[in-house]
């Protein structure tokens, strides 16, 4: 069986530090965040849900979902600007991006960014330069949270396959049928003393 290389992201341990993002545009070299956190509350999504000293709120980063039927593959119009790799990897090649932008029209969960400096378009590539040497994600490497598990989804001992198996997990918009390969735990109900 071929690797899918894949992530899981545990919201119960994201602190919402943004150091993924940080992380992320630092070692790729960015014009824009190819991860952006998003604060999940009350009704205004900056405030906590609930009353004091019961506050509640969440973080969910996102990027790239690296899709299994991804659907800025098939809207872009260049032929090697946007690419699947065999461990499942969806990789934009910046040299051929004409910057048309249809892959962020096609894209359902809004992560692939316009670089109006450069009049291309960006997006997470889960740092395949480091995994093909055998490192992880820079993300993952510099999350303070230890929120971030990378690793190979058709390994049922990978973290992340055991992470999947034991924990109630979820994928963004499922009825898009994309299949991501980033999956989310959500934080687990807080017992009360």
């Amino acid at each position: 069986m071929s690797k899918r290389l894949g992530m899981v992201i545990d919201q119960e341990r994201c602190i919402g530090c943004e150091a993924c993002s940080v992380a992320c545009r630092l070692e790729n070299r960015t014009a824009e965040f190819w991860i952006q956190v998003e604060t999940i509350g009350g009704g205004n999504k900056d405030i906590p849900e609930g009353t004091y000293p019961n506050l509640k709120m969440d973080f969910s980063p996102r990027l790239c979902n690296h899709c299994s039927n991804p659907p800025c593959l098939n809207s872009c119009p260049v032929d090697d600007a946007l690419i699947k790799r065999g461990d499942g990897l969806v990789i934009l090649n910046q040299e051929s991006c004409t910057g048309c932008q249809e892959c962020i029209n096609a894209c359902p969960y809004d992560v692939i960014r316009f670089n109006q400096r450069d009049n291309i378009a960006e997006k997470c590539n889960l740092c395949a330069h480091r995994i093909d040497r055998g490192f992880n994600p820079f993300c993952v490497i510099c999350c303070e949270g230890q929120a971030l598990y990378f690793g190979d989804l058709n390994d049922p001992n990978s973290n992340v396959s055991k992470l999947i198996s034991e924990r109630k997990v979820f994928q963004l918009k499922p009825e898009e049928g994309t299949n991501p390969s980033i999956y989310y735990c959500p934080p687990r109900p807080k017992r009360r003393l």
